[in-house]
């Protein structure tokens, strides 16, 4: 399929080496952009070498996006490597299934517990801020202008049984897109966000997520793998990465360009009703 013209826009994309990350990954090195892969694992080398185009387009920096020091590498390092930034796809995330409290359980594997809070909310709230941060810093001196797109979820308003957490740090997303692209219009920056709904399977649904999930609302994994396909979705189907990659190359685009600080969903019209 065809996207936008993005030839030669340099893009950050965070957590990309797996799921919906590679997905855009690869959709934006289609469409002509200067891919840098910022990830925690050193397979990003291998992803980013594997990508369509011209080769030495494509980079990767080794990433924690919850240190700053390791923020101002891969800003550093695209800047090196490109000599700006047009885009940052803050993307990196994760996700523990636990219930707030486990009656069956008290404190036990499946509870919320204090370091499982401070790993999601360090990944997922505050690695958008420090990433934002340092690439819009470096957008405004060049006064280049930019995009920045932040990958929230639909369950960020809505809510998620045994995701408090998550979902919490999800609709964190939320205002800070709103927000930031309040402060940021005013040198020519773009925010907006992307919120999925349920997808087609990815390496990132592993046994060991689909039974803790299970567990947090009180059913088997066989009941919760035939949920995937019964939750209410008015298009009757999960969604294609492909579909999240489309539309992130889209809202990075020119033709996208009169568009900021709002989420854009896409959950085929699903519904918790």
């Amino acid at each position: 399929m065809s996207h936008p013209n993005l030839g030669n826009k340099v893009v950050i994309i965070t957590g990309a080496v797996s799921g919906i990350g590679r997905e855009i990954a690869a959709a934006f090195a289609e469409s002509g952009a200067n891919v840098l892969i910022a990830d925690i694992s050193p397979k990003g080398r291998d992803v980013a070498g594997e990508l369509p185009g011209v080769r030495t387009k494509h980079s990767y920096v080794q990433t924690n996006v919850s240190e700053p020091a390791s923020v101002e590498a891969m800003v550093g390092k695209a800047v090196s490597i490109y000599g700006r930034i047009d885009i940052l796809i803050n993307n990196a995330g994760i996700l523990l299934p636990r219930l707030l409290v486990d009656p069956e359980n008290p404190k036990g594997e499946y509870e919320l517990h204090e370091d499982e809070f401070d790993r999601m909310t360090s990944v997922n709230q505050k690695g958008p801020y420090l990433c934002t941060q340092a690439a819009a810093r470096e957008m405004i001196k060049r006064k280049s202008g930019g995009v920045i797109i932040n990958m929230t979820s639909e369950c960020g308003l809505e809510g998620s049984e045994g995701q408090s957490c998550y979902a919490a740090t999800k609709g964190a997303l939320y205002a800070f897109t709103r927000s930031w692209a309040k402060e940021l219009g005013k040198h020519g920056i773009r925010v907006v966000g992307i919120a999925p709904g349920i997808l087609e399977k990815t390496a990132l649904r592993t046994p060991g997520y689909e039974k803790a999930l299970a567990y947090t609302r009180g059913i088997t994994v066989e009941q919760l793998r035939k949920g995937y396909e019964k939750v209410s979705v008015p298009l009757g189907r999960m969604g294609k990465l492909r579909e999240v990659a489309n539309l992130a190359c889209f809202l990075a685009s020119d033709e996208a360009s009169y568009i900021t600080g709002t989420t854009y969903n896409i959950s085929g019209g699903k519904t918790r009703a």
